[in-house]
C-alpha cells in the first residue's frame, strides 16, 4: 500500500473527534461531499470501514476506534507543537455555549457586548456536547451548566438556576384563574429532571398519582407549556423572557434553587487571553444584573 497523504488521516482524526462531517469540515475548510469523499477514499486504500453513518452522524467501527487509537496522540502532538508558534489574536473569541442559553440568555444581551467591546470578533459554537478544549484548540472559552467541576479547567459561577410552576394563560383562564393554595386538580407535565420530585418536597405538595404527560426534552417540554397542555416546573432562564412577555404566567410566587448553576468555563491556555478576559468581565457584570434584577422580582423562598 502507498503512503496514504497526511490530509486524508487529519480528516479522519476530526470526524472521529467531533462525530460529525460537518463540524470537522469547517474545521478544514472543506464542503462536507468533500470531506466525505476523502473518508471514502481512505476507507477504500484501507479496505476497512472506519465510520457507521447514521441520521445523527458518524461513530467509529472497530477498526476505525483501532486507527484512531493508534494515530490520534501524534496529530495532538502536532498541534500543540505548532500552537506555541502560532501568534494568538488577541481580540478575536470563539465561545461554546447550550443552544438553550444561547437563544434564552446570551443572544439577546450581545449587542450591549458590542457596544461595550466593539473591537472583540466573537465566534459562538452552539453545542449540547461538553466541549474538550484538549481536542478542541479553537475554544477559548464556554458557558456551561452543571455543578462546576470540570476537569483541567477553571470554572466561575456567573448565577444560578431556578425552577418555577408555570403554565399559558390559556390554561389558567380553563382553570378559573390562578391557584390559591395548591396545584391539586392541574395538569401536571413530567420533566426530564424528575424536578417536582424536589418542589413536592420543599413546599410540601403532594405529588399527583400519574402525569398528564412527560417529556424527555426540555424544549418540547416548555412547547406543550405553551400550548396549554399542563403545568411544567421551568427553568427561569430559559422562561423568564416568555413570562416577561405575557406568553407563560407564573403560578405562585414561591422559586426553587436547583444544584446546578451557569458558569464560565476555560482552560489554562485562555487564561492570559486579554480577549477573553474582557467577555469574562462582560459576562460577569452580565449576571450580577440578572442575579439582582429577579431577587427583586421574584424573592427566593427555598
Amino acid at each position: 500500500m502507498s503512503r496514504l497523504p497526511l490530509g486524508l488521516l487529519q480528516g479522519f482524526v476530526l470526524v472521529a473527534r467531533t462525530g460529525k462531517l460537518s463540524r470537522a469540515a469547517e474545521q478544514l475548510n472543506l464542503t462536507v461531499s468533500a470531506l466525505s469523499h476523502q473518508i471514502r477514499n481512505l476507507e477504500e486504500r484501507l479496505g476497512r470501514t472506519l465510520f457507521d453513518r447514521g441520521p445523527r452522524g458518524v461513530s467509529l467501527t472497530a477498526d476505525g476506534a483501532s486507527l484512531l487509537e493508534a494515530i490520534g496522540h501524534h496529530f495532538e502532538g502536532i498541534e500543540h507543537a505548532l500552537g506555541r508558534f502560532e501568534a494568538r489574536h488577541q481580540d478575536a473569541v470563539t465561545l461554546s455555549v447550550l443552544p438553550s442559553v444561547a437563544s434564552s440568555w446570551l443572544v439577546p444581551r450581545l449587542p450591549r457586548l458590542v457596544g461595550k467591546h466593539p473591537e472583540i470578533e466573537l465566534s459562538l459554537h452552539s453545542s449540547v456536547s461538553i466541549v474538550d478544549f484538549d481536542r478542541e484548540p479553537n475554544v477559548d472559552v464556554a458557558f456551561r451548566y452543571g455543578l462546576g467541576a470540570w476537569p483541567r479547567t477553571k470554572a466561575e459561577r456567573l448565577f444560578d438556576e431556578y425552577i418555577v410552576p408555570i403554565a399559558s394563560p390559556s390554561l389558567v383562564r380553563r382553570m378559573g384563574g390562578l391557584p390559591t393554595t395548591s396545584l391539586a386538580g392541574w395538569p401536571l407535565l413530567g420533566d426530564p429532571s424528575g424536578r417536582w420530585n424536589d418542589w413536592a418536597e420543599a413546599f410540601g405538595m403532594p405529588l399527583p398519582s400519574r402525569y398528564v404527560a412527560r417529556f424527555d426534552n426540555t424544549e418540547h417540554l416548555q412547547r406543550a407549556v405553551l400550548e396549554g397542555m399542563g403545568v411544567a416546573l421551568g427553568r427561569l432562564v430559559m422562561a423568564r423572557s416568555l413570562i416577561e412577555c405575557g406568553a407563560l404566567t407564573v403560578l405562585c410566587q414561591e422559586r426553587l434553587r436547583v444544584a446546578e448553576a451557569y458558569y464560565l468555563v476555560y482552560p489554562k491556555r485562555s487564561e492570559a487571553h486579554s480577549g477573553v478576559a474582557r467577555v469574562r468581565d462582560w459576562l460577569l457584570g452580565e449576571a450580577k444584573d440578572y442575579e439582582a434584577g429577579l431577587a427583586a422580582t421574584m424573592p427566593v423562598t427555598a
